[in-house]
């Protein structure tokens, strides 16, 4: 949460087509031009060893488009649909047709990058006994040993580059995860607490990739459980945080301020955010009766989109 500095998410820039035809229709992808595909794939980036033509790039893009809440409705803007794309992890979703359609070159690049921290996040969510198992089965989901009508189906056909690649791969361990503990359990609920109350009815985090709606749920969870810690500290620390991350003050004019020396600052806010941490961990597995893999995927989805206004809060009081 409060680890690094700046907290505000960095926005992609705006694509600026000049050529989208006219606007989506309810229920419909947008129209895509052959010109903004260009463009798209140029900022993608797509090595040549990958194979991946223009045409099935495309095809990729349509299809986030068509599974995006945001198309689901009338009056789509030219605008809003260059907006989307341009926010679209090209790269990633480049990678994941790439790996889809059994590109070599492309799988070793993915083994490369992302297998050691599969395994780490594998390890973390199922313990080191069952996360290299949980980890090794999604490989094979992901190259696509089952078929379908003949044909091999891959799982990286359900990304469609909303969130990083990693990211999104976290949120699929977490969620086979919480299957496999639900069939091993044989009940309806994995959060069932000692007096037997049911949990609180969250979506499901993501069978392959979250719905705008969904992600928007789990970070309004966790922005209000984050704003009523922060509202709750007491002027002076609130002040603490308040010069470390929005006024980027170094911890030496920090200390000068509150007439603290360095090292009292530097130790006073690794308390706090240890003690914010515990204390949203605790309101979210109590309160909200979370389960350990939906936490974490409240705070992986803050680590793609947070909106959240830390000076706001912060500023609560004074």
């Amino acid at each position: 949460m409060l680890n690094n500095r700046p907290i505000q998410s960095e926005r992609a820039s705006t694509v600026r087509s000049g050529g989208l035809a006219g606007e989506a229709s309810a229920n419909e992808p947008p129209h895509l031009p052959s010109a903004l595909v260009k463009t798209l794939y140029a900022k993608a980036a797509v090595p040549a060893e990958w194979g991946l033509t223009l045409e099935r790039f495309g095809l990729a893009l349509e299809r986030s488009a068509a599974k995006s809440q945001r198309f689901s409705g009338e009056g789509n803007s030219p605008g809003s649909v260059a907006a989307y794309f341009d926010s679209l992890r090209l790269y990633d979703l480049a990678l994941a047709c790439a790996c889809s359609d059994g590109n070599e070159a492309a799988w070793e690049h993915f083994m490369k990058e992302y297998r050691p921290e599969l395994y780490r996040a594998a390890c973390a969510i199922a313990g080191d006994s069952q996360g290299r198992e949980l980890a090794d089965s999604l490989y094979a989901q992901l190259y696509g040993l089952g078929e379908r009508d003949g044909q091999r189906r891959s799982l990286f056909e359900y990304f469609h580059g909303r969130s990083k690649l990693g990211t999104w791969l976290r949120a699929v361990l977490a969620q086979r995860h919480v299957d496999e503990l639900r069939r091993a359990r044989r009940t309806d609920s994995l959060d069932e607490t000692a007096e037997g109350d049911p949990p609180r009815e969250l979506p499901d985090p993501a069978t392959f990739e979250a719905p705008d709606s969904e992600r928007a749920q789990y970070l309004e969870i966790l922005q209000a459980e984050l704003t009523l810690a922060l509202s709750a500290l007491p002027a002076r620390d609130r002040l603490r945080l308040s010069c470390y991350y929005i006024r980027e003050l170094t911890l030496a004019q920090i200390g000068r301020m509150l007439g603290e020396h360095e090292a009292t600052v530097s130790r006073k806010l690794d308390r706090l955010r240890r003690d914010l941490r515990d204390q949203v961990d605790r309101a979210l597995r109590v309160k909200k009766r979370l389960s350990d893999a939906q936490v974490k995927l409240c705070y992986e989805y803050a680590k793609e989109e947070w909106p959240f206004d830390l000076a706001k809060v912060l500023s609560n009081g004074e």
